[in-house]
């Protein structure tokens, strides 16, 4: 864990994540009156949250100076600490109303797990993977502590007043369905989560809105809109390209389904068997989980473009 101040009355506190290669993730401290706001929490995992508070002493901030916590989204690493933070602090927790994404296996394991897999099988993953993956979503630590319930809502246009200025929420669908991001129009700040890194990451949540790879798409020309400086993100250091970000993430997109296409046109025909072909092979059920869904998600988008058709139930062909 690092912190740091990186603007006068923002700190970013740099919170170890337990997978391999994966960047830690940003808790970022702003400045509010007498208090602090903090907006993402980390992962919730074995001493997590003595890691937070020590990142919040280095700036400064005892746990209960925290007036709010907001979440950018509601996945484990952004969300993870936000319900025991808000608790601890006495504080109010924000959070977008689409977070159903991230919170379902919280409230019912069972449902999740039928749920994922009914979308499993109808991919074209084999029966006898099938309790393979149901194994590998159960034992998975959620990484997220007690269920995050908003008290407020973010919604788009919303403001949180801070010493760095007015935080407008701007509504960013796409890697998930509850992601927003904050902008400061002055100092053209944007605390963009995960909707804009500087090396680029894609993911998706299916089954919660109908087309989140357009979805990602509409909300990457949003975020060009507002002619961000230096951004802020979920992951790595703030950096000043965020322009060139998005049109990474943008080709990115692109890039993937040109795979897809490719993938197509060789045969493949399920979810699986593109994942197969697209991601150079699927291994194993943790791999499978999210490489066979986010083929899904971009063959779902292609038919919404009229470029392929569905032949029968989750078999694709170029139209």
């Amino acid at each position: 864990m690092s912190s740091e101040e990186v603007l006068p009355g923002i700190w970013r506190l740099a919170l170890d994540l337990p997978w391999p290669g994966a960047p830690p993730a940003n808790a970022w401290v702003l400045a509010a009156g007498d208090g602090a706001i903090v907006v993402d929490t980390g992962l919730s995992c074995k001493g997590s949250f003595e890691q937070l508070t020590r990142g919040l002493a280095v700036a400064g901030f005892a746990v209960e100076d925290v007036r709010l916590v907001a979440c950018t989204h509601a996945h484990a690493d952004h969300a993870g600490q936000a319900a025991p933070l808000a608790a601890a602090a006495g504080c109010e927790l924000w959070l977008h109303a689409e977070h159903r994404h991230g919170t379902a296996p919280l409230t019912d394991l069972d449902a999740e797990v039928a749920r994922r897999l009914a979308v499993a099988r109808r991919c074209g993953l084999p029966d006898d993977a099938l309790s393979a993956y149901a194994a590998a979503i159960r034992a998975q630590d959620l990484g997220i502590a007690g269920v995050p319930r908003p008290d407020r809502v973010l919604r788009e246009g919303l403001e949180i007043p801070t010493d760095s200025g007015r935080w407008r929420v701007v509504q960013t669908p796409g890697h998930a369905p509850s992601h927003v991001c904050l902008f400061e129009p002055e100092a053209r700040l944007l605390l963009s989560g995960d909707h804009v890194l500087e090396r680029v990451s894609l993911g998706f949540d299916h089954g919660f809105t109908p087309d989140p790879v357009a979805e990602l798409l509409r909300s990457l020309d949003r975020a060009q809109t507002l002619g961000a400086g230096l951004c802020l993100p979920g992951h790595g250091e703030p950096f000043e390209a965020t322009g060139a970000a998005i049109a990474a993430t943008r080709s990115a997109v692109q890039q993937r389904l040109d795979l897809v296409r490719r993938a197509l046109a060789a045969g493949a025909s399920t979810p699986v068997e593109i994942a197969q072909q697209a991601y150079a092979g699927v291994t194993g059920p943790e791999q499978a989980g999210w490489m066979f869904v986010e083929a899904l998600c971009f063959v779902e988008h292609l038919e919404q473009l009229g470029e392929v058709a569905l032949a029968e139930p989750l078999r694709w062909r170029q139209a």
